[in-house]
């Protein structure tokens, strides 16, 4: 088996994901539940982001999309009767959101991390597939105080 080792040209950082980013389309997702839409939404903008980065997923931006991510299964998950998934994803979310609170990018980040601090003791010890540990499950709005960065 040959190996093709010519030489190809090393694509620019494709930055205009974050200018085309449009974080009301990001709320009325969020605000509507629609958490497995939304997943997919910001995975796809976080793969292009970093496809030719030279921080890849250490870019901050990156990072950023992708602990939103991370928080949007958790709290897909844990409706969903994934408790065990839900606390993984939640943790993963915490640890790095918490690097961005307040605010970043625009986005409040506070109210959703602080809401992740409260689900999260509700969720050890649950079975992993125990019903949502809070009725009615209700969680921050997504708030913003521009459409892109």
């Amino acid at each position: 088996m040959l190996l093709d080792l010519h030489s190809r040209p090393l694509l620019p950082p494709d930055r205009q994901v974050l200018s085309e980013l449009d974080w009301s389309e990001v709320a009325a997702l969020w605000n509507n539940n629609e958490l497995g839409t939304l997943h997919d939404w910001l995975n796809e903008r976080w793969s292009r982001l970093i496809r030719n980065s030279v921080l890849g997923q250490a870019d901050p931006e990156a990072e950023l999309l992708q602990a939103l991510a991370y928080a949007t299964l958790a709290l897909f998950f844990t409706q969903n009767q994934n408790q065990e998934g839900a606390l993984l994803m939640l943790d993963d979310a915490l640890l790095v959101l918490g690097k961005y609170r307040p605010t970043y990018l625009g986005i409040k980040i506070e109210p959703i991390h602080a809401n992740l601090q409260d689900l999260r003791p509700l969720l050890v010890g649950l079975a992993p597939d125990a019903d949502c540990p809070m009725f009615p499950f209700v969680y921050p709005k997504f708030e913003y105080t521009r459409a892109a960065p």
